[in-house]
C-alpha cells in the first residue's frame, strides 16, 4: 500500500504544527518519522488516516485522495490499515480475546470458529498464546504492546501505523518489540509507518526516515547517513537520543 502526502499543513490556533509537508512511502517499506516532542509526528500519522483533518494539502493511499472520500469509502480503506497506539488502547473491561475479536466483529462477517482461529494465530505470532483469557490489568507494559500489535494485524492489513511503539519500555523489551515489528512486516508483506524518538527502535526497523523540525522535514533519507551529517541540529538530536538509549532512559 503506497502512501503519498502532498503539501500538507496543520495548525492548532496560531501554532503551526505541520508546514507544507510532502513525502512518499513505497509499498513494503518501513518508514520512520523522527522528531522531538511536539514536532507533529503523531499529528502527521493521524492525518494520514484522517483521524485529524489537515488545513490544506492532499493525502493519497493507493492512489485515492482520502480527503475527498465519503465516510463509507474511507472505512473501506481503513479496514486494511492497522494502528498501534502509544498507550496500546486496549479496552480495560474486555479480555485479550474480546479485544482482538472486536475489530473482526465490527468489520467482517467471520464465523465464531474463524474468529477464534484468527485470534489464536495472531497471539502465536506475538508469543502470547497463553494470554487469551487475561484482562489488560493482568498484562505487563510489554505484553500490552504485543497485544496491541496482535490487534493491528488481525484484520490482515496492508499498512500498519505505529505511534511510539516502544515508549515506556525497558531496553530489552524495546529491542524485542522492534524486532517483532520487522518480523511482522516481512511475514505479512505490509507497509509500515513508525513514529518514534527511539534510535534503538529506528535502527532495527527503518528502511527510510524523515526528521521533523519546526513543522518541516529537516532530513529525509537512509537512517545511517544521519550519523555523518554536518547539520548541528541533527548531530545534537541523535547524540542525545543515542546517549539516552544506551543508558536505558527515555
Amino acid at each position: 500500500m503506497v502512501v503519498e502526502v502532498k503539501n500538507l499543513s496543520k495548525s492548532f490556533g496560531n501554532h503551526i504544527v505541520l508546514d507544507n509537508i510532502s513525502l512518499k512511502i513505497s509499498e513494503g517499506e518501513n518508514f520512520v518519522i523522527f522528531g522531538r516532542s511536539g514536532t507533529g509526528k503523531s499529528v502527521l500519522l493521524k492525518c494520514i488516516v484522517r483521524l485529524l483533518l489537515p488545513d490544506s494539502g492532499e493525502i493519497f493511499i493507493d492512489g485515492q485522495n482520502i480527503l475527498n472520500l465519503s465516510e463509507k469509502e474511507l472505512n473501506k480503506i481503513r479496514k486494511y490499515i492497522g494502528f498501534v497506539f502509544q498507550s496500546s488502547a486496549l479496552y480495560d473491561s474486555m479480555t485479550v480475546k474480546e479485544n482482538l475479536e472486536f475489530p473482526l466483529i465490527r468489520n467482517f462477517e467471520f464465523t465464531a470458529e474463524e474468529r477464534e482461529n484468527k485470534i489464536r494465530s495472531v497471539l502465536e505470532k506475538v508469543d502470547l498464546a497463553g494470554a487469551i483469557n487475561k484482562m489488560p490489568a493482568e498484562l505487563s507494559g510489554g505484553m500490552k504492546k504485543r497485544i496491541g500489535l496482535a490487534r493491528s494485524i488481525i484484520t490482515e492489513p496492508k499498512l500498519i501505523l505505529y505511534d511510539e511503539p516502544t515508549t515506556g519500555l525497558d531496553p530489552i523489551t524495546t529491542k524485542e518489540i522492534s524486532h517483532l515489528i520487522v518480523e511482522l512486516q516481512k511475514d505479512l508483506n505490509v507497509t509500515a509507518i513508525v513514529v518514534t524518538h527511539d534510535l534503538v527502535c529506528a535502527h532495527i526497523v527503518a528502511n527510510h526516515a524523515i526528521v521533523l523540525k519546526d513543522g518541516k522535514i529537516r532530513y529525509e533519507g537512509a537512517l545511517g547517513k544521519l550519523t555523518s551529517t554536518d547539520d548541528e541540529f541533527l548531530n545534537d538530536f541523535f547524540d542525545n537520543e543515542y546517549f539516552e538509549d544506551k543508558n536505558g532512559r527515555k
